[in-house]
């Protein structure tokens, strides 16, 4: 599958299809999409670029919704959990997760430049790393792919 985050696309319908799915997947799961959380989703699928937690938080903040640590990291958290977001490790960052709601086993290509951050979708019964866990006889339960390098916009004309 290809990696969503690079590609030009119809940014507003996306914010706002993946917003309306975000509410009701907690509504069917029964969370409590507060209007902190809602607004921190919706401000992590803006961006398209890892951001830290006080990043976030200046962004709400200015929204009125808090200004103390916790006020962010309590949002980050809840999204993570409820499958809305992923934590970009090598940033100690966060994006808005792309296929929400589906069982899916994500790769980040973040670019250096801008941190923007492309979500691929891979499996993990497949390639080489797959065929080495077989071939040990392991089960793999999770995986963090995130490969570092330049986007397209970055990357500037070819030579």
């Amino acid at each position: 599958m290809a990696a969503i985050g690079f590609c030009a696309h119809d940014h507003t319908a996306c914010v706002a299809e993946m917003m309306a799915h975000a509410e009701a997947h907690c509504a069917a799961e029964g969370l409590n999409f507060t209007p902190v959380r809602q607004r921190a989703l919706e401000i992590l699928l803006r961006e398209h670029r890892a951001l830290g937690a006080y990043d976030l938080l200046a962004q709400l903040a200015e929204d009125g919704l808090g200004s103390q640590p916790p006020v962010a990291y309590r949002a980050l958290d809840f999204l993570v959990k409820a499958g809305l977001a992923h934590k970009i490790e090598a940033l100690n960052a966060y994006v808005a997760c792309v296929h929400s709601g589906a069982e899916h086993t994500p790769a980040f290509l973040i670019c250096r430049g801008c941190r923007a951050v492309a979500e691929a979708d891979t499996a993990l019964t497949s390639g080489r790393l797959g065929e080495a866990a077989a071939a040990a006889g392991f089960h793999i339960e999770r995986t963090v792919v995130e490969a570092q390098g330049l986007c397209p916009a970055c990357q500037g004309p070819a030579p």
